[in-house]
């Protein structure tokens, strides 16, 4: 019998996150710390267009997304770049066990406020 092997999972979930965080998170910055301090863009203009529900889905995603591609990339930088093979299930299971708890907050402070 032929084992499917769960990395193609993980793999989309490092990419995601990476690709998200590459594209966004400057643009999100940009607009929130610099432009509106500064006066460039209007706060209601800008924050009153964007529905709060989605907003909040938006933000999970991006939390979400960054933290499993961390924890993916801090698992093979363990495994790789401290040789620490031998504790294979045990990294994995606290680097994704890590990101899907802080994924879980994260929902949990998007929720509440």
């Amino acid at each position: 019998m032929v084992t499917r092997s769960r990395e193609p999972f993980f793999w989309v979930l490092f990419t995601s996150g990476g690709m998200l965080a590459a594209l966004v998170l400057p643009a999100l910055v940009a607009l929130l710390w610099i432009a509106q301090p500064l006066g460039w863009i209007e706060t209601p203009s800008f924050i009153g267009k964007v529905q709060p529900a989605f907003a909040r889905l938006f933000l999970f995603v991006l939390i979400s997304s960054a933290l499993f591609h961390w924890a993916h990339r801090f698992r093979y930088t363990l495994y790789d770049g401290l040789q620490l093979e031998h504790l294979y299930g045990l990294i994995a299971v606290t680097c994704y066990g890590g990101a899907t708890a802080m994924t879980m907050l994260a929902a949990w402070v998007l929720w509440t406020f």
